[in-house]
Order: structure tokens, then C-alpha cells, then sequence
């Protein structure tokens, strides 16, 4: 079946974005969810809109009503996210501005690079990840050690992870489930092994928090870093650091300021969570992640895990007849979420975007992702990177596959364009 580009699936809520159409009056098809979600909850609008206009005040700096309130919304955010990832202390959900800089929290405040110790992270993470070490180490602050993964696969072997280990080991961080690949590492082996030897595992859990069941404690993961703004469906601006209880005698804060609480000492507070929150919080974004997170609770985890299986195992279906198409990591259910990123053999991964917005209004993302270490596991580093394909909660299977026809249109388009270029070359050449 070919993708109706006059009337192609609808994607959209009733109500929500209806004014994202392109100039041919196409319905946009929104498939980048890994960059962040769209559309959001109608609920996360409402709660940002009522926080505007009915609270607007900083979180401890006053005791008047609008100020508790703003206290409160900061309250339910802890709550909230601790029972998403299983934590068992709201006081250890620390509030950041995104992702990597949680992570450039966790990582930095745990090393003393006066003692240069050895760090091991994986070919298959993001730059969040590969940056702060990378920068660490062109300083000499500290050893670096990238585990390679599975070219075909894109996973990790926990044993390979074992055998990098070194005496001067103080911390091994990861990418839990891959933008580039959608491969989901194997966590809780990994963070067992991490326990068992003393190492303190930070793990970015951007794409799999929200999508994929998470339980700290039972995966033993000391420091886990997310943006509220991707499955979580809270606004962009949000983050989460979440310390295992104890792990906060070891990690530094990295800015200091104030907390609105112990204001007649000029040190940062040593209590929880105000050791590592200086400054007014973007409480209007938690309010609106707040929102997010109740919605995805009400529909639950595992329903939004099932979700994903059963659009992955519909992409899959979709493509894997399609004659100059590969896409790349796992190559089943198994091991993955829906991220898919595909080379359709004959044209560019921007080029390939560009024909998918243009005639069939699918948004995705084209290029390296900040990845480069996965790229180039899967030979893709060169030749523009891939197309990627990521999907959310209000993807539907006939979404994918609208999105997996429309590949095929794409490819078959190229090999018949491919062909003529060729017959003319014969022609030619013949003539001569």
C-alpha cells in the first residue's frame, strides 16, 4: 500500500498542533520524539498556564501562599519522578536544566582528578556522556577507556565491560538505551557488576525513562541522570539527577548559590536536595512536568512499554522487504525501543529527510545525533550519518505505517531513478 499523500494518517490529538500543517496542507507526521516529545498532554499546557497565572512565585523565598505553593509543585516533581525510577528517597531527586547537565554533575562531582583515576564508558553513548570525559581527559584529570559494542547489535557485553576494569577504576557511565540504534543495554547486569566491585555506575537514561521500566534499586544504579522533556512529556528546560542514598558523601556540587534555605551561612547547604539546587528553579517547568508524569502514570509504565514493542515490531514489519533499505542495531523486538536509524541506498540521510517532510509530511532527524562513536561502530560516521525515526505515545501503529510505505516509495523511487541514470549510461556509451 502506498501512502496517500492527500489525506496521510492523522498524528495529531484533536485540538493539539492543528496549525503545524506545511504549505501543501500535508498533516505533519512528528517522528523525531527522541529529540523531544510532540505533541505534550493537553495537562502539561494547563498546568504551566495555571503556574503563570496563579502562582509565579520562587520556592523558599517567602512564606506567603503563592511561595509554598511553588513549594509544593517542586514537592510532587520529586515524588513523581522518584516512583517513575523506583527511588526511595524524594530528598534524592536533584532538579537540573536537561540531561547533560545532570550528568555533568554526576560524572564531574564524583572524580578527584588530583588522583587522575581511570573512567570507562562505551562506544555506544552520547555525547552528554563522551564530552565531560573526553574533556576530562584531554586535561589530564583523567584515564579514559571506551568499550567497544556489537557492530551488528549495538550491545554491550557486560563481560568486555568487566575485563576494562582496572585497580584505579572509579566510575563507569553509560547510555541505557541508544538515540542512534534504540538498543537497550542490559542495565541490571551491568549494575549488579558495577556493585560487586565498587564502582559507582552513572547511567543516562534519556531514551528509556518513560518508555522502558526502571527500578534503581533492583538494577543497582547509583546515579541516574534524565530530561523531563522526552517520554516523561514535561517541557523542554527540565531534568533530573536522581543519588542513591549515600552516594552524595562522594559527589561534590559544582555551583554554589543560593537555596532560599540556611541563608545566614555563606557555604551551600550540605542537606538534600539543596546542596546541588542554588538558584530559583524553573518551577513553571516542573509544574508542567508534573503534569506530564501523571499522565504517563495513569496510562502506566508497562502499557507505554507495550506501546513501543508493538510500534518496533510494526516498523519492522513495514521495512524489512524494502529492497536498499537498512536500518541498524538489533535486529528484532528484542533489546530495543523505537529508534530507528536507516540508509536507503542512492540518496543522502538529509536528502532523505528532506523528501519525507516535503512529500509526505514525516519530521525526522538526519545526521551524526551526537553519537560519533556509535556511528562509527555501524559505518555510518561518513556519508551524512543516518536518517532517524523515533516514535512516542501518541504514535500509532498506522503512523508507522504510513511512515514505513512511504520509505518504500522513497527507495523504489531511487533504484527506478538509479536504473534509467544507468540504462542511459549503457546508451551512451554504446553510441560511442
Amino acid at each position: 500500500m502506498k501512502p496517500d499523500k492527500e489525506k496521510p494518517v492523522k498524528t495529531l490529538p484533536d485540538g493539539v498542533a492543528t496549525g503545524m500543517l506545511s504549505s501543501s496542507s500535508i498533516r505533519r507526521l512528528y517522528l523525531d520524539n527522541a529529540a523531544t516529545s510532540f505533541p505534550k498532554p493537553p495537562g502539561v499546557l494547563e498546568a504551566i498556564t495555571h503556574y503563570a497565572t496563579h502562582i509565579g512565585a520562587s520556592a523558599g523565598r517567602g512564606a506567603y501562599a503563592e511561595a509554598m505553593a511553588s513549594r509544593a509543585v517542586l514537592d510532587r516533581g520529586r515524588e513523581l519522578i522518584a516512583r517513575v525510577i523506583g527511588g526511595t528517597s524524594t530528598r534524592h531527586v536533584v532538579y537540573t536544566l536537561n540531561c547533560s547537565d545532570a550528568l555533568n554533575l554526576a560524572i564531574k562531582g564524583l572524580i578527584d582528578p588530583s588522583k587522575r583515576p581511570h573512567v570507562i564508558c562505551t562506544d555506544a553513548d552520547h555525547n552528554s556522556i563522551l564530552r565531560p570525559l573526553h574533556a576530562m581527559a584531554d586535561a589530564g584529570m583523567i584515564e579514559l577507556t571506551s568499550v567497544k559494542v556489537d557492530p551488528k547489535t549495538t550491545l554491550l557485553d557486560p563481560d568486555d565491560l568487566r575485563r576494562a576494569v582496572r585497580r584505579n577504576t572509579k566510575l563507569i557511565a553509560l547510555t541505557h538505551a541508544s538515540n542512534v540504534t534504540g538498543v537497550v543495554q542490559p542495565i541490571r547486569a551491568i549494575g549488579r557488576m558495577a556493585r560487586e566491585l565498587a564502582i559507582p555506575l552513572v547511567v543516562d537514561a534519556a531514551q528509556s525513562v518513560g518508555h522502558v521500566p526502571i527500578d534503581v534499586e533492583a538494577d543497582c544504579i547509583d546515579l541516574l541522570a534524565a530530561p523531563g522533556h522526552k517520554a516523561l512529556l514535561g517541557p523542554l528546560g527540565t531534568g533530573f539527577l536522581y543519588l542513591r542514598p549515600g552516594i552524595e558523601k562522594m559527589l561534590r556540587p559544582l555551583r554554589e548559590g543560593g537555596t532560599g534555605s540556611q541563608s545566614d551561612e555563606p557555604r551551600q547547604p550540605e542537606s538534600l536536595p539543596d546542596k546541588y539546587e542554588p538558584g530559583s528553579h524553573n518551577a513553571i517547568g516542573i509544574a508542567g512536568l508534573c503534569a506530564g508524569i501523571e499522565h504517563l502514570l495513569v496510562q502506566g509504565i508497562d502499557a507505554a512499554w507495550q506501546h513501543q514493542t508493538h510500534l518496533v515490531r510494526t516498523f519492522i514489519e513495514g521495512v524489512m522487504d524494502i529492497e536498499g533499505l537498512r536500518y541498524f542495531g538489533p535486529p528484532g523486538v528484542k533489546d530495543r525501543i523505537g529508534v530507528f536509524s536507516v540508509r536507503i541506498d542512492g540518496i543522502a540521510p538529509l536528502d532523505l529527510s528532506g523528501r519525507l517532510e516535503r512529500e509526505f509530511g514525516i519530521l525526522t532527524r538526519s545526521g551524526i545525533h551526537c553519537a560519533p562513536f556509535m556511528h562509527r561502530t555501524i559505518g555510518t560516521l561518513e556519508g551524512g550519518g543516518t536518517t532517524r525515526l523515533s516514535f512516542g505515545p501518541f504514535v500509532s501503529p498506522q503512523d508507522v505505517k504510513f511512515a514505513a510505505d512511504a520509505l518504500a516509495q522513497i527507495a523504489d523511487d531511487v533504484q527506478k531513478r538509479s536504473g534509467r541514470s544507468g540504462d542511459q549510461q549503457i546508451a551512451s556509451t554504446a553510441s560511442g
